[in-house]
């Protein structure tokens, strides 16, 4: 019997989990520990964040989840990790203790580095959880004109939910009868090329920002956030009304003692999702090291890949799934309105770039059936 240890239970956790219990035999055992128990679709906290959906039309309990797909659920938060002895050690959680394995699969997510920027904690907005969701509603409800600052971060690499905020409080805005006392501006430490490589999305996304009257103000990297102000590293500042940011990120805690990380502490992996320098271990999701964007869809690719060879390893086999790096997403311009992005990040090609309801709708359609088929 082997014992099969997945930590993280965000979308590459939940689907490596699932993809290996169809996979390998009713006599391995396969465990997921996460800190929470309840799974969130974080694509949709902007939804949240202006009314369109409840927290519980986007969420799922994992314990159940994971019990209905063979997959035995630990909440805990991982304090260490031991590839030697083929341990690790929970805390802070309904157990807490040693757990011991045989494979390994790494999917803890990214660390908030919100310390990197001085007043974050204190005075920012942000959507990267329910309760950040909420409280950025609170204030879109209370706003009644002026200035809109919404952004990242250097090192946040999440572009997705900045536009839609922008675009969906441009179309609030408009609604509200205010667009002549309101401006709202993106400040960003990158140009949009340099953020998704390719001159063509840059073009569409600068001319769908042109149309909302949307500004955009690259080369801003933020230093500190004040109760009024950001303020960028160069000594310059713009002025708020209402401020949603998304921070820096770096790797996550648990693996930056163990030397397969690079400098920003995501962990080193090759094309089949196994981590450089150990054995029998695996990683995927926004831990790993590789280029451009981090998004939920290349987290469930990256996990279908480590969950496919790690199947093979323990029925003896070599593993011989290889993943390809590749960006697609769709931003919501709001009304039906949307901007489908598609480009392989290891490639020397152009993006495809579509307009349309269409995508709309598609988005829609998948994040249903995903809600759906998980919970």
């Amino acid at each position: 019997m082997a014992r099969i240890l997945i930590v993280g239970g965000g979308f590459a956790g939940v689907v490596a989990a699932e993809s290996l219990a169809k996979q390998i035999s009713k006599e391995h055992r396969v465990t997921l520990v996460s800190r929470n128990r309840e799974f969130v679709f974080y694509p949709d906290l902007v939804r949240v964040a202006f009314g369109k959906c409840e927290p519980a039309d986007i969420s799922f309990d994992l314990r159940q989840t994971m019990l209905d797909h063979r997959v035995q659920f630990v909440q805990g938060e991982v304090a260490r990790i031991n590839p030697q002895d083929k341990q690790i050690t929970i805390a802070h959680g309904e157990f807490a203790g040693k757990i011991g394995y045989d494979y390994l699969l790494l999917a803890p997510g990214r660390r908030l580095a919100t310390e990197r920027v001085k007043g974050f904690f204190e005075h920012a907005n942000h959507l990267l959880d329910v309760e950040g969701a909420l409280k950025l509603g609170e204030r879109i409800d209370r706003f009644k004109g002026g200035v809109a600052v919404i952004g990242q971060c250097a090192g946040a690499r999440l572009p997705v939910p900045v536009y839609e905020t922008a675009f969906a409080l441009s179309r609030l805005i408009q609604q509200r009868g205010l667009k002549e006392e309101s401006r709202i501006t993106i400040v960003s430490p990158d140009s949009p090329r340099l953020q998704f490589g390719d001159l063509a999305i840059a073009v569409t996304l600068r001319n769908a920002l042109e149309e909302h009257a949307i500004n955009y103000l690259p080369d801003f990297q933020i230093e500190q956030v004040t109760e009024t102000s950001v303020v960028s590293s160069s000594g310059d500042w713009l002025d708020y009304n209402l401020l949603m940011l998304i921070p820096p990120f770096c790797g996550p805690s648990a693996v930056q003692q163990l030397g397969i990380t690079d400098a920003e502490g995501y962990i080193n992996v090759d094309t089949s999702m196994r981590v450089r320098g150990l054995e029998q271990v695996y990683a995927a999701g926004d831990c790993v090291n590789f280029c451009g964007p981090k998004l939920g869809h290349m987290a469930v690719h990256q996990a279908e890949i480590a969950a496919n060879n790690l199947a093979l390893e323990i029925n003896g086999k070599e593993p011989d799934a290889v993943y390809d790096h590749e960006m697609m997403m769709v931003i919501d311009e709001g009304a039906g309105d949307t901007i489908y992005l598609h480009k392989g990040l290891w490639r020397d090609e152009r993006a495809g770039v579509r307009q349309g309801r269409f995508w709309s709708w598609a988005k829609r359609i998948h994040e249903h059936y995903w809600l759906a088929l998980h919970s």
